[in-house]
């Protein structure tokens, strides 16, 4: 359904209530919609309303039913989201360094946000070509090696729902459902992904994943280089060391509580 630019600048506004709405709570910790109401400078009914849908959500409570709010738990659970990544990065920071030196090549850290990979860390080799920073960038799924590894273990109707369409980046992106689901078949038999050329032309990469102490994928490391330098004896000599970092890294998080 298609909606006006009316109906969207309404929908930036709730939103950015909404927002304005947890940024007081958080400020004053305890809020009623009266107080609410006369901040956002709003009817009452407009901030009970706005109130409600964060309710729903769990990011707001009411406080034994006495009519004020507070941060509920639903809050909690994104910041635990924030801080396993930062906890991830952190751990994983110094094997990511060693791997990029190692091989020379850039490094990246990956994590599945939504329905895309998210480069969370970045660690250029000696031999890189390019200074261009992934980090905070979201990348498709189906074009790369980290996005192949992080959906590699996914139930079906779980990773269609998370696959989306499948876009054409160069004229070697996988477009194909089934040639797709082969190459993922082939991840999670031999334990690592490969891209080349997918999602640039002239770019390949190689990942594996990172477990925690459940053994899911949780994040995926690759080693990324120019097409003309990653041939199948160079991708030989890469793997054992991707492999081996991402072993290492498994061995830290194994050690840290598994958040829910």
């Amino acid at each position: 359904m298609r909606t006006n630019d009316r109906d969207g600048g309404s929908t930036v506004q709730s939103v950015d209530r909404a927002v304005t709405i947890l940024e007081l709570l958080a400020l004053h910790g305890e809020a009623g919609i009266t107080q609410l109401a006369r901040e956002l400078d709003v009817h009452k009914s407009t901030a009970s309303r706005l109130v409600s849908a964060l309710e729903r959500r769990r990011l707001v409570e009411q406080v034994e039913e006495r009519g004020r709010y507070r941060l509920g738990v639903g809050v909690l659970k994104l910041a635990g989201a924030t801080n396993a990544r930062l906890d991830l990065a952190k751990e994983a920071r110094p094997v990511v360094r060693r791997l990029a030196a190692e091989t020379g090549e850039t490094v990246n850290l990956a994590v599945l946000s939504g329905g895309a990979a998210l480069y969370v860390d970045q660690v250029a080799g000696s031999s890189s070509l390019s200074t261009y920073n992934w980090v905070g960038q979201h990348i498709p799924i189906h074009a790369t090696s980290n996005g192949k590894v992080l959906v590699s273990e996914m139930a079906g109707h779980e990773l269609r729902r998370t696959l989306g369409e499948l876009k054409a980046y160069t004229p070697s992106t996988i477009t194909d459902r089934a040639v797709l689901d082969e190459q993922l078949e082939e991840v999670r038999e031999r334990g690592w992904a490969i891209a080349v050329d997918e999602l640039d032309v002239g770019l390949t990469a190689v990942a594996a994943a990172v477990r925690d102490a459940h053994r899911d994928v949780v994040a995926s490391v690759s080693v990324s280089g120019p097409t003309f330098r990653f041939g199948p004896e160079r991708v030989d000599q890469i793997v054992p060391l991707l492999l081996a970092a991402t072993e290492e890294i498994n061995g830290h998080l194994a050690h840290q509580p598994v958040p829910h």
